[in-house]
């Protein structure tokens, strides 16, 4: 099994800044791609940015030019800087990893617990 821990979560000004990380840990064979997506209250669940394992990146329109997503392969570890944060930046943001336990096994996801980021003055 893969475990995920997310941690940076907060609250914030808007206009601020957070780091975001999620560490993936256990019996990993290999990660194809790392990333995060949010949920608001009443909302879907939608992506944020996702790292391929090439280095390939996609963001949602929404915060191009404001996040960043980074990776330490050897820690296996994602991150998500946000700057200039908003009030519409406001939910539990998730970390997700698709990975391989083994090469004999297909790669599926995983999933982080969740943080809350919150954007208000």
């Amino acid at each position: 099994q893969v475990h995920l821990a997310e941690s940076g979560g907060g609250l914030v000004q808007p206009g601020g800044s957070l780091r975001l990380s999620c560490a993936a840990s256990g019996s990993i064979f290999s990660i194809d791609a790392m990333g995060w997506y949010r949920q608001a209250p009443g909302k879907q669940r939608e992506l944020v940015a996702f790292m391929a394992s090439g280095g390939s990146t996609n963001y949602a329109d929404s915060v191009k030019g404001r996040f960043t997503i980074s990776r330490d392969n050897a820690e296996n570890t994602v991150y998500l800087q946000m700057n200039s944060l908003k009030s519409e930046d406001t939910a539990v943001y998730y970390c997700n990893v698709v990975a391989r336990v083994s090469r004999l096994y297909s790669a599926r996801s995983y999933w982080g617990q969740g943080t809350q980021v919150t954007v208000s003055s």
